[in-house]
């Protein structure tokens, strides 16, 4: 994959912080993005993420044909998210000191067996085991992705991760309404044709770490100091506050995501009666607004400071999420869109803002934050669908309308230069 030369040398701080020694590129402030490479992720993350949201998308199929109860769901989630919560930060250590271009291709591969195991399983432990196995292609995916996105950056670092983030996102809801569309009519068999969106993104990773390669072997290995310029001035123990500060941030959100990601089709089945597949077409509704507001949350933070726009993006979902439970159909599906708009914003500046804090460990921070935000929405999805067989799935959404108020967190975020 071809791209603008002076973009691959743009990714990173001459100060970035590193165990080691690894290889880096030299700054290069001027130069552009490179835009086929970061059209290459997000169109792979896309392909990455609408391929794991069939698993979710599917669940009232699931449930039907296996009988399976809310507690069953949700440990099909925790499997599913916290095998990628587990190994990512572990994959992005890794990765810090020993690159792999070719890893990107790999974990697709392996989201690409566990849909194929998918739509052939015929017991509750082969549906774990194929949701073991699509967390361990994200797990492989995410970190090395959030790296070459920052490298093909130019500099823009919040645009390059909105563009890589979004793809995700634009998968993530597309999968339920192609579920509903594909898989509801002609049942779990049919999960096997998204092998062919699997091969296809495949394809693209394998021309991304091509490029990648070529970047590692035009780059000299240089030695890394013990912190960047934009965290110079923080010690130690206020740069591991603020790190648990922004996982804080990473949990009020990826919980209260979890309860519409595995839940809000069953809301909206329960508490208003409608059809599986429209409940589908609102869930897609809702992941559209989530995809939309993560294109914006990356260049605003650019322009305006990413402290504000995590400021915002978690604590003024509240009044929307307040609202929702007590509201009707019309008034549900309108106040799921300012709620995945402004809730979804968060994601970028926050990724950016710690890369910022640590900017030697990128492949550390892009695992640890995508495996925490992972790990949060399948515990989530357990705790939330235990809670739901308890008390029912309207007290759920009463419960959780409260999480965005974590967002007051934010307030104790060190301004970095």
């Amino acid at each position: 994959m071809r791209a603008e030369t002076g973009a691959s040398l743009a990714g990173q701080s001459p100060a970035e912080v590193s165990a080691g020694t690894a290889r880096i590129p030299a700054p290069d402030l001027g130069a552009r993005p490179a835009l086929a490479v970061l059209a290459g992720l997000s169109l792979s993350h896309l392909l990455n993420d609408l391929v794991q949201s069939l698993l979710p998308a599917i669940y009232p199929l699931l449930k039907e044909s296996f009988r399976l109860d809310f507690g069953q769901i949700g440990l099909i989630t925790f499997v599913f998210q916290g095998t990628a919560s587990l190994l990512q930060p572990a994959v992005g250590l890794y990765t810090d000191r020993h690159p792999l271009p070719f890893s990107l291709a790999s974990g697709m591969g392996l989201s690409l067996a566990g849909l194929a195991l998918l739509s052939v399983a015929s017991g509750y432990g082969a549906l774990l085991a194929a949701a073991a196995l699509i967390g361990l292609g994200s797990a492989i995916f995410h970190p090395e992705a959030s790296r070459v996105a920052r490298l093909a950056s130019g500099g823009r670092y919040g645009l390059a991760q909105s563009v890589f983030q979004v793809g995700g996102n634009a998968g993530t809801a597309l999968g339920p309404l192609l579920a509903a569309f594909v898989v509801v009519p002609h049942g779990q068999g049919s999960v096997a044709w998204f092998c062919f969106a699997a091969l296809a993104g495949i394809l693209v990773l394998s021309a991304v770490g091509r490029w990648y390669r070529q970047h590692l072997a035009t780059t000299p290995r240089i030695a890394r100091k013990s912190s960047g310029a934009a965290a110079g001035s923080l010690s130690r123990a206020r740069i591991v506050a603020t790190v648990t500060i922004l996982l804080g941030l990473i949990f009020s959100k990826y919980f209260y995501m979890a309860s519409f990601s595995s839940y809000y089709t069953f809301y909206l089945i329960h508490r208003f009666g409608v059809p599986v597949a429209l409940a589908q077409v609102y869930l897609f509704v809702f992941l559209g607004a989530v995809a939309a507001g993560t294109i914006l949350g990356g260049p605003i933070g650019d322009r305006f400071g990413r402290k504000l726009v995590i400021w915002i993006s978690i604590l003024g979902v509240l009044p929307f999420s307040l609202a929702l439970p007590y509201v009707s159909l019309a008034w549900t599906v309108m106040l799921s869109v300012p709620i995945g708009l402004i809730l979804a914003s968060a994601m970028p500046a926050i990724l950016v803002y710690a890369q910022d804090l640590l900017p030697g460990r990128i492949g550390l921070v892009g695992g640890l934050f995508f495996g925490f935000a992972f790990g949060m929405g399948g515990l989530g999805a357990a705790l939330l669908g235990e809670l739901a067989d308890h008390l029912g799935i309207e007290r759920v959404y009463e419960l959780c309308a409260f999480l965005p108020a974590l967002g007051l967190l934010a307030v104790f975020l060190p301004r970095l230069r």
